[in-house]
């Protein structure tokens, strides 16, 4: 797994085993702060490894981005940190999380020790978070998920964007035009980094590019998806509109963004066609 330093006192991880998804440590002189955890627990426990080398304190906070398993599965390693997440969250893992989590665990074997643990405490719109030197703001970010947040640590310019921010945009589970403002609200604040929910970090010169293209490819797909259904274009047509052609890279997240780019066409697709929503 890798880990690197994008500041003195904040390290990002991101995994060798589930589809390079990241998670964030940041240290303060009153305790730590882990953004995001990892699907597999043979990772997380190298972020709690990190933590009880460095800190006498421990984590005092975990915080999910949103409730997808491969950002929340690991929190139960944390086991006397506060669990914050939007309201949203709390809700979708309440309801769906335990039979989504027997589920992966018939699949995948390496999971059987998981727990769940729901997020003890929530919010709607923002929530500031003051821990020793540092100021962490959250942020509700729909787009990708209706419970998508990011975190902003302040003081170091750098943003968590959970999956609000990926070498592709993603919203078969969430919604286009969300995920556009909430790409141009992120464009407003002053930073140094972004770390992607999946992939690598965005640095400052990489930051304003990155995000108005990925405003430009969701206007695209939806105007190239239209184009296919209003000519009465089958599915399989969709497979015509590459991702390139939209103006994303098909390299990034070993070519994983090729699957995502075509799952985005085709709910698009569904949306559009007459008599679906």
């Amino acid at each position: 797994m890798l880990r690197e330093r994008v500041a003195d006192d904040i390290y990002i991880f991101t995994s060798d085993l589930y589809v390079k998804v990241t998670a964030g440590v940041i240290f303060t002189s009153q305790g730590v702060v882990v953004i995001d955890t990892l699907l597999f627990p043979q990772e997380t426990s190298e972020i709690v490894d990190l933590v009880r080398r460095k800190s006498k304190s421990g984590v005092r906070y975990v915080i999910n981005t949103h409730s997808h398993s491969d950002h929340v599965y690991g929190t139960y390693l944390f086991n006397g940190a506060e669990v914050i997440a939007h309201e949203l969250c709390r809700q979708t893992l309440q309801k769906c999380g335990e039979e989504e989590l027997s589920e992966a665990k018939e699949q995948i074997p390496e999971l059987a020790e998981v727990q769940l643990r729901l997020p003890s405490l929530t919010f709607n719109e923002e929530l500031i978070l003051r821990l020793g030197d540092k100021t962490l703001r959250l942020l509700h970010t729909p787009g990708t998920t209706p419970d998508s947040i990011v975190v902003y640590a302040r003081e170091d310019k750098v943003l968590f964007a959970g999956d609000t921010v990926m070498p592709v945009p993603y919203i078969v589970d969430g919604d286009r035009l969300e995920l556009m403002e909430s790409l141009r609200a992120i464009a407003k604040l002053s930073l140094d980094n972004i770390v992607q929910g999946h992939g690598g970090v965005l640095l400052r010169g990489e930051i304003k590019g990155t995000l108005k293209s990925s405003i430009a490819y969701l206007e695209t797909i939806y105007n190239r998806v239209k184009e296919k259904v209003e000519a009465g274009a089958p599915r399989d047509e969709l497979r015509r509109i590459g991702i390139e052609s939209c103006g994303k890279s098909r390299i990034p997240l070993d070519g994983l963004v090729q699957d995502l780019h075509q799952a985005n066409l085709e709910v698009l697709y569904d949306q559009l066609i007459p008599g679906e929503s």
